[in-house]
C-alpha cells in the first residue's frame, strides 16, 4: 500500500469508527460468538500474494465486530470497564503514526519527558506527596510485578539479581485474599513460590486483619522465613475491598517491609476529595498502582506506578549495556530501567489529550455520576422479589444474588446470568463471595448514562420474571 492509498483509507476508517460509536446502543454487548466461529472464516494457509485493501476491510466487516464483546458499549456492566474516549482515540492515532520504540530519552526525548509531567499531573490529580515519581507499564500486573521483585531483592539486599535467590532465605509475601490473582502470579514468576504467598484472614468488612498479619510476620521470623513485602489493596476485583492502609502501613515501618498498594481500579476515584478515606495512609506506601485505562477514559493500556524510592526498583529492574547508552548525559532518566520489558510504548500522549480535553472537573463528574448509579442500582434491585445484595456499592461496584423460593440461590444465579448475557442487551459478570455464586454489577464504561443504568435494572426484573 502507497502513503497516498493509506490516506484515502484512513478517513475510511474514521467513518468506520464513528459509525461504530454511534450504533453500539443496538449491538449486543457480549458477542453471540461460539468457539471456532472466527477461526473457521479464516484460511488455513497466509496468501502468496498481496491482496486488496478493499476485500481485506470486508472481510474486516464481515468477521471481526460480530466476533467481539463491545467494552465500549454503555451497557458493558462486567467485570472492569477498558474505556477509551475521542481524545485518546485521536492520541493513539498519532503514536501509532510516529511509531516510536521509547526505551531511551535519545529514542524518544519528547515521549520520556512528556511520561514524566503526566506522571506529575496523575500525582498531583490523586492528592499523592511530592515525593514520590513514577513511571507508565502496560498494566497493574506489570507493575505488581515489578514491585515484587523489588520486595524479595531489597529483603535479600540485591543478592538475588547477582547469585540467584537459591540458597537465600526464604522471602515471604502478605496479602488479604481480596487482591488480584495478578499478585499470585507475579509471586510465581518471581520465584518466591505460591506457598509464600500468605493470605491474611479478613474482617467483616472483607479487609486484612492488621493483628492477624502482624501475629503471621512474627511466626515466619521465628520459624526462619524472611518477610519482605506486602500487598495491600483499594478496590479488590471480586467486592471492591479496601484494606486498612494506615494500619497496615504501622505494621510494615516496624518490621522494615515493602509495601505495594493496588489501586488498579479505584484509584481513579481518588481524583474525587471524598473518595480518599478509602486509601488514608497511602502517601507512607512504597509503591502504588493504578490504570487510567480503567475509569479515567486512557485507551488501553496505560497503568502508572508511583514509587517513594525509584532507585530500589531501578536497581533491581535497571540494566545498561554499552549500546544502550546517552552518550555525554549520564543523569538521563531511562524508564526502561524501572520496568521488565525494554520496549517502550508513547503512553503518555493519550493521558495529555485526555486530561486537557476533559479537565479534572469533567473527569471528576463522570466518576461521581457512576458512583451514584451504582448505588441506585443496588437499592432498586434488593426490592426485587428473590434478590438479595450480597455486598455493598464500594465506589461503583456491587454484588448480588437471585434466591427464588423453592430454588438453590447458585443454580438460579447461574442461569439468570446467562439468560441476562445471553439476551444482549446489558453484560454482567459473577464472582464467588463467601462461598456463594454472585453477581457483579459495576458502572463505569465512559458513555454510560443513567437511563443505561435504568435498562439493566429493568432487563434484570424481566429475566427473572421470566425464568
Amino acid at each position: 500500500m502507497l502513503m497516498s492509498e493509506y490516506h484515502d483509507w484512513a478517513k475510511r476508517l474514521v467513518d468506520w469508527t464513528v459509525q461504530y460509536y454511534e450504533g453500539l446502543r443496538e449491538r449486543p454487548v457480549r458477542s453471540p460468538a461460539q468457539p471456532g466461529d472466527t477461526l473457521h472464516q479464516l484460511p488455513l494457509a497466509p496468501p502468496e500474494t498481496g491482496e486488496d485493501m478493499a476485500e481485506i476491510f470486508k472481510d474486516f466487516e464481515r468477521i471481526v465486530p460480530e466476533g467481539m464483546t463491545h467494552w465500549q458499549h454503555p451497557r458493558f456492566f462486567a467485570y472492569f470497564p477498558a474505556n477509551t474516549t475521542p481524545p485518546s482515540l485521536l492520541a493513539e492515532q498519532l503514536v501509532s503514526a510516529i511509531a516510536a520504540q521509547c526505551m531511551l530519552w535519545q529514542t524518544s526525548p519528547a515521549a520520556n519527558e512528556m511520561e514524566t509531567r503526566m506522571v506529575e499531573w496523575m500525582r498531583q490529580a490523586l492528592g499523592l506527596p511530592e515525593n514520590l515519581r513514577g513511571v507508565i507499564h502496560d498494566s497493574a500486573s506489570s507493575a505488581t510485578l515489578a514491585a515484587v521483585l523489588t520486595m524479595r531483592e531489597r529483603a535479600l539486599d540485591w543478592a538475588g539479581i547477582k547469585s540467584g535467590a537459591a540458597g537465600q532465605g526464604q522471602p515471604r509475601i502478605y496479602a488479604s485474599a481480596q487482591t488480584h490473582s495478578s499478585i499470585d502470579k507475579a509471586v510465581w514468576i518471581a520465584g518466591i513460590g505460591q506457598d509464600n504467598l500468605i493470605k491474611i484472614e479478613t474482617d467483616g468488612n472483607w479487609s486484612m486483619k492488621p493483628d492477624a498479619l502482624a501475629a503471621q510476620i512474627k511466626s515466619d521470623r521465628a520459624t526462619g522465613y524472611l518477610p519482605a513485602g506486602i500487598v495491600a489493596c483499594t478496590g479488590g476485583t471480586s467486592i471492591g475491598a479496601c484494606d486498612r492502609i494506615d494500619a497496615i502501613m504501622d505494621i510494615a515501618e516496624t518490621e522494615g517491609l515493602y509495601v505495594h498498594v493496588d489501586a488498579a481500579w479505584a484509584g481513579s476515584a481518588m481524583i474525587c476529595e471524598e473518595q480518599r478515606v478509602h486509601w488514608r495512609g497511602v502517601e507512607r506506601a512504597d509503591s502504588i498502582v493504578f490504570n487510567p485505562h480503567k475509569w479515567l477514559g486512557a485507551q488501553f493500556d496505560c497503568s502508572i506506578q508511583f514509587l517513594r524510592h525509584p532507585e530500589e526498583q531501578v536497581r533491581t529492574l535497571g540494566l545498561r549495556p554499552d549500546y544502550l547508552e546517552t552518550l555525554g548525559q549520564d543523569e538521563i532518566v531511562n524508564y526502561s530501567e524501572w520496568t521488565v520489558p525494554l520496549g517502550r510504548r508513547f503512553r503518555a500522549l493519550k493521558l495529555w489529550f485526555l486530561i486537557r480535553s476533559y479537565g479534572l472537573e469533567g473527569l471528576r463528574e463522570r466518576i461521581r455520576n457512576h458512583i451514584a448509579w451504582a448505588k441506585l442500582a443496588e437499592q432498586r434491585i434488593a426490592a426485587l422479589p428473590g434478590f438479595t445484595i450480597t455486598s455493598n456499592s464500594r465506589f461503583s461496584l456491587f454484588s448480588f444474588r437471585w434466591e427464588p423460593e423453592g430454588r438453590d440461590g447458585d443454580e438460579a444465579s447461574m442461569a439468570l446470568l446467562e439468560a441476562i448475557n445471553d439476551d444482549g442487551r446489558i453484560y454482567l459478570t459473577q464472582t464467588k463471595h463467601r462461598g456463594d455464586f454472585v453477581i457483579r454489577f459495576q458502572v463505569g464504561q465512559f458513555e454510560t448514562r443513567r437511563e443505561d443504568v435504568e435498562t439493566a435494572i429493568a432487563v434484570i426484573e424481566e429475566i427473572s420474571t421470566r425464568i
